[in-house]
């Protein structure tokens, strides 16, 4: 077939097969088509499917899953993307900056002798260096290294910024210049500008710092057998010690035209830049009276001027009104089309009488751009070539792109095309680490641009020196800006350049290693309102598979929001090498280049577009579009290369840039390749080679047939099997990681499992890292005992390490995912102490340590290091670290030097870390109200914003008590309501007592029998059973279920017989019982508990403040009020809104009933008095003394300042 296929294009393109570089690639083609009927593939002829079996296909499946997760990981969008951005990124934000002109201020009275002079700055190659830090000079004096290796855990601990150096090739050029006469027969020109160079220096300086992400290609953890934490995977950045990470964000696909009817019919081709912008748009005709249905024309936008479509046609070479309808290539059958072009016709002619004839047309374009508000240096012509269409050379090309456009704007006016739907993943693609902060770098750079101009400007003059470049391009604002845009969150807008957006970065929390994976796999929708964003929220059926349809927050982020699937895989740019390699491979697989004229027809041709740009035609798409899938998956492509045939509309795009979402599919013509694999360890890279798996986007699944799990490929329907092209490699793999490890999720109501994946799995209590030696985070938990789950699933399988072995086969699933122990769970009432979600749970238990955490509490302090405290001026107050007797707490427990010795028993209101200053001030760091532990560690250290700072670390163990929150795997949350002592709990006649008694009528209404499966299932797992998965979407029966517990001997549905524990009778029901994975949520009662009875106010009100940690007070509402009132509780209600809260008194003329005030007076004899006095009155007899709160005073006060008067009635009580 490939030769057939290379003969039968050599006629077509003989003048390009002569050439010398395809010579090699006839050659390549031979072999590729050589390799394809090899002995190998010729002993596979006759296998047929069935002969695999299905059981190893399945297992075949599972393999590939593991590989892929072995070769691709959970985040390698996070760090695949940002080593594009070293790679390639950086080079390209400084390419993008041409050369930079800088001139003298034509100050007369600062003129040199030799004439003005001036400089220019060009940029050229970009290195960034691994990270360093600088040592200091006191180091560096005794004979030490300048800089040393900056490792992230020392950016953690020293509160630093893991970043590397930006070093960027520089060419200084200082000149003058003079204008010189020329002879214009020669040179075309009577004049031109000479240049005299005084001075050309080439230089590296140092632009300024970039944060750089934990293990990435430039970070020193990447080349490290081992890491400082065996779940840490890397894929965020530390800033000032703290981990930041991305939020991949969506973003509307600039790479191919937008066809859109709100709020006008309209066509657009879009870019960054807005000088390219060209939008095809129909809008009212004002003088529809004169042509009969056409009430609307075709006009164009581009750039900064509006022109009729028919001029600019003309405007870019085509010579006729035929060649453009023929350009067009549009069916005028349709009356509608006809008239839409026949009124653009005369509204061409109406804005430009003749423009068919000469230049007319081009001239009217050049008025156009110079009446513009903001006209370009460069001629029309220049600037249509430049800037309308780049990647097209030519006019007539052009011309032809511009017809394509208006084709596409006639078929969807005509119903003949859809419109583009916003919500499409076809039409998006996520902004991760690459095209953020190359973004956010150009706008720095852009800023350090214009301060080096200023700069270089002062020194131009002729009796300055002109220093090196280093001088005035100041390192810092690069630095600064970057660490300030990870620090707030506020980021560089794509397209609005004095606008920041919010919601690009985020704080990754660690409570446990799942919450860290799936706060690096979020992609957020930016939305300028969060209410109106119609279908934004909704599901799409372009999510299938790469976007988890569950996985989303509750509130005003829901749907906006979303997690990418397990095995959604974020493509990234191809290189400029592979690029032209690819269209190599379209013109050998049968595409004709676009021709250069504007005559030539390509009606019946298929369009080819590659990245959205026009490179040519074929004849036949169908075996273009096979061809080139067939070499994609023989490596002749690169594997993310998307191509997909459009029918309908005659194209074949290709789409190979970055932001797409891929996820593997089974090729099931393929899978007898299976046989081919040798043993059982292979790379997902050798399955891609060899074309068993497709890495398939949104568009190109349009064209697959895809089956949903194996069992489908082998079933009859009766009428012939059915024709699949692509299988699933797993039905869970729709889900996120955090749904796709709930065991039985589609028996679960959507609502509870979006609770479970999205909050209850980041707030269950785990092992968050194996190194918590050298982290100082300032809140964190760690389980004592953590358990796996009794059951499996695929991907927690698929997801595990080879080297935890159990057996020959057994793979031990990936623990950390799973954060939690196994308890047994009994369905039953108990003393109502577990109505309404409460929890009654097994003392005996908890006291073997079951549920019991270490909670750690870190607290900073820190003061000014010796070698800044003395740059500083004199009069200000030196704060160092020390032990001083203080009036704020107790400091029994500190040593000389400040800090508490490990081991010590802190309570609230003890100083954690001393501090006092020089002149005696106590700056002591407190515990507050609730707060206390045991002294874990002590970590003294310095940053390099030349500060010393300390971290003392709190350690409290925590067993369960009263109030904690508890959830099962099934959104199943509840409180503990009561400890029972085991001896008074149910026992079974195997003598087995259960941990968790839940109450029945928690599952009804939350429609989750998942739970009471997996219960059933982990019995039988527990006693022996062989039946252990619980994958979402390809679940046991429950009959399979029930069969394993009745094999093991137990009741078919889970009851059994109990015992009462306090009577020893049999109780008459039967209660189910089993084992549930259990998690301890971080939400603990004593950390919400809030009690007072006196304490601090506030200064003005004289209320109790309002916080927790200040010991404020409880807020009484009007709700609350209003129960007292009904419960006729009037003295309670009176003590708790005034006797403690903010009782006060205030003094009353009776007389005139106004407010009397306290002052001092002289009364007759000369003596002089102080008490209240009423001044409208003049008198004290009528003075009464009355309760009131303060806030009533405090108002009244205020209202008299305004010149508002009270009046007061008062009477005795």
């Amino acid at each position: 077939m490939g030769l057939g296929g290379k003969d039968g294009q050599g006629t077509s393109s003989k003048s390009r097969n002569d050439k010398e570089p395809f010579d090699g690639i006839d050659l390549e083609m031979l072999w590729d088509d050589v390799d394809m009927e090899s002995d190998e593939d010729g002993d596979l002829m006759d296998l047929d499917l069935h002969d695999l079996g299905e059981a190893s296909v399945m297992s075949f499946c599972k393999k590939a899953s593991a590989a892929f997760f072995k070769q691709h990981g959970l985040i390698s969008h996070q760090i695949n993307s940002y080593n594009n951005f070293v790679t390639n990124g950086i080079q390209r934000v400084f390419d993008a900056i041409e050369e930079i002109s800088v001139n003298p201020g034509y100050d007369p009275s600062k003129k040199g002798e030799g004439g003005w002079r001036y400089a220019s700055v060009k940029f050229g190659k970009v290195e960034l260096e691994y990270p360093m830090f600088w040592t200091g000079e006191k180091f560096h004096a005794e004979g030490g290294k300048d800089y040393m290796k900056l490792l992230p855990r020392h950016a953690r601990l020293q509160n630093m910024t893991y970043s590397a150096r930006l070093k960027v090739e520089t060419r200084l050029q200082i000149y003058t210049q003079e204008k010189v006469k020329s002879d214009k027969f020669k040179t075309g020109k009577s004049e031109y500008i000479d240049r005299t160079v005084l001075k050309d220096e080439t230089t590296e300086v140092i632009v300024g710092r970039v944060p750089v992400m934990v293990n990435s290609d430039i970070c020193w953890m990447s080349k490290v057998e081992k890491g400082d934490c065996e779940f840490d995977h890397g894929g965020y950045f530390i800033v000032k010690g703290a981990e930041k990470t991305f939020i991949a964000q969506e973003q509307i696909c600039l790479k191919r035209l937008w066809i859109s009817n709100e709020p006008y019919w309209k066509v657009a081709y879009r870019s960054e830049f807005k000088r390219r912008r060209v939008h095809v748009k129909l809008v009212e005709n004002p003088k529809a009276e004169n042509i009969q249905g056409g009430e609307k024309v075709i006009s164009v936008y581009f750039s900064i001027i509006e022109v009729p479509i028919w001029i600019l046609f003309f405007a870019l070479g085509v010579s006729s009104d035929k060649e453009v309808v023929e350009l067009i290539d549009c069916s005028t059958d349709d009356g509608r089309i006809s008239n839409i072009l026949f009124a653009s016709i005369h509204d061409a002619d109406e804005k430009c009488d003749g423009f068919r004839r000469g230049a007319k047309a081009m001239e009217y374009i050049d008025q156009m751009i110079r009446e513009s508000k903001f006209p370009p240096d460069e001629t029309t012509a220049e600037y249509l070539g430049k800037y309308l269409f780049p990647s097209l050379s030519g006019n007539k090309q052009k011309a032809r792109f511009l017809a394509y456009m208006v084709k596409c704007l006639l078929q969807a006016f005509s119903g003949r095309r859809k419109c583009d739907n916003r919500d499409d993943f076809r039409n998006k693609r996520l902004e991760c680490a690459s095209e953020l902060l190359e973004r956010e770098l150009r706008v720095h750079m852009r800023h350090a641009e214009k301060r080096m101009v200023k700069a270089m400007q002062r020194d131009l003059y002729g009796e300055r020196d002109l220093q090196s470049i280093e001088h005035y391009l100041d390192a810092s604002i690069v630095t600064n800006g970057l660490t300030r845009s990870f620090s707030t969150g506020a980021w560089a807008h794509p397209f609005k350049r004095a606008e920041r957006v919010s919601g690009v970065v985020a704080n990754l929390r660690r409570t446990n290693p799942l919450q860290t994976i799936c706060d690096m796999r979020k992609t957020r929708q930016q939305v300028s309102y969060t209410g109106k964003v119609g279908d934004a929220r909704y599901p799409h059926p372009s999510h299938w598979g790469k976007i988890c349809f569950l996985s989303t927050p509750d509130g005003e982020n829901c749907g906006l929001v979303k997690n990418i699937a397990a095995t959604g895989l974020v493509s990234s740019s191809i290189s400029k090498e592979e690029r032209v390699s690819l269209l190599e491979t379209l013109l050998r697989c049968g595409m004709d280049r676009l021709v250069h004229d504007s005559s030539t027809s390509l009606s019946g041709k298929d369009k080819v577009l590659v990245d959205g740009e026009w490179v040519g035609v074929c004849s036949d798409s169908l075996k273009v579009v096979e061809e080139l899938r067939r070499k994609r998956r023989r490596k002749r492509l690169p594997c993310q290369v998307e191509i997909k045939r459009d029918v309908q509309n005659a194209e074949v795009r290709i789409f190979c840039d970055a932001g797409r979402i891929l996820r593997p599919l089974l090729v099931v013509e393929n899978l007898k390749r299976i046989k081919l694999l040798k043993g059982d360890e292979y790379s997902f890279e050798t399955l891609l080679d060899k074309g068993i798996i497709d890495l398939i986007g949104t568009e190109e699944e349009e064209d697959c047939r895809t089956a949903w799990g194996i069992r489908l490929l082998y079933e009859d329907k009766g009428k012939g099997p059915v024709k699949y092209s692509h299988c699933e490699l797993d039905m869970s793999f729709l889900l996120g990681v955090s749904c796709g490890i709930i065991p039985f999720a589609n028996h679960d109501h959507a609502r509870r499992v979006l609770y479970q994946s999205e909050k209850h799995s980041g707030q269950a209590i785990g092992y968050s890292s194996t190194n918590p030696n050298i982290r100082v985070d300032t809140l964190s938990h760690q389980m004592y005992y953590p358990q796996r789950p009794l059951f499996r699933s695929v991907i927690s399988d698929c997801l595990g390490k080879a080297e935890h072995s159990l057996g020959r086969n057994q793979i031990l699933p990936n623990v950390e995912f799973f954060n939690g122990q196994n308890g047994i769970v009994a369905v039953n009432v108990h003393l109502g102490y577990n109505q309404e979600d409460s929890l009654v749970m097994n003392r005996a238990s908890l006291e073997r340590g079951m549920f019991r955490t270490d909670h750690i509490r870190s607290y900073k302090a820190e003061v000014d290091n010796k070698e800044s405290s003395e740059k500083r001026r004199k009069f200000e107050d030196t704060v160092s670290f020390g032990k001083m007797q203080s009036k704020l707490g107790r400091v029994d427990n500190l040593d000389d030097d400040g800090f508490p010795y490990i081991g010590a028993n802190l309570q609230s209101g003890d100083i954690i870390i001393g501090r006092c200053a020089e002149s005696g001030t106590d700056h002591s760091v407190k515990l507050k109200h609730t707060e206390r532990g045991m002294v874990q560690k002590v970590v003294l250290s310095a940053n390099d914003d030349g500060k010393n700072f300390a971290v003392v670390s709190l350690r409290q163990v925590r067993s369960p008590c009263l109030g904690d929150k508890f959830s099962s795997m099934h959104g199943q949350k509840g409180v503990l309501g009561y400890l029972e002592s085991q001896e008074n709990f149910p026992f079974t006649k195997q003598g087995i007592v259960p941990d968790i008694v839940i109450n029945p009528h928690a599952f009804p209404s939350r429609q989750t029998p998942g739970q009471l499966l997996e219960a059933a299932l982990g019995k039988g797992i527990a006693c022996g059973g062989s039946l252990r998965y619980a994958t979402p979407f390809s679940t046991l029966s429950v009959e399979a279920i029930t069969e394993q517990l009745h094999r093991a001997g137990f009741s078919r549905w889970g009851n059994e017989r109990v015992y009462n524990g306090r009577t020893g009778e049999m109780i008459r029901t039967l209660i189910f019982m089993g084992p549930t994975f259990y998690q301890r949520l971080i939400h603990m009662s004593e950390d919400k508990v809030k009690f007072r009875n006196t304490g601090p106010v506030h200064p003005l009100t004289r209320q109790p403040v309002a916080d927790r940690k200040r010991f404020g007070g409880i807020k009484f509402g009007e709700m609350e009020r209003d129960c007292l009132i009904a419960h006729g509780a009037s003295a309670n209600l009176h003590e708790r809104l005034f006797t403690l809260s903010d009782s006060s008194h205030m003094h009353v003329c009776r007389k005139c009933k106004n407010l009397a005030n306290v002052i001092q007076r002289t009364v007759p004899g000369g003596k002089k008095i102080r008490g209240p006095y009423c001044r409208f009155c003049e008198s004290v007899d009528e003075v009464v003394k009355v309760s009131v709160p303060y806030g009533a005073k405090l108002l009244c006060q205020e209202l008299f300042s305004m010149g508002i008067s009270l009046r007061f009635d008062t009477q005795l009580c």
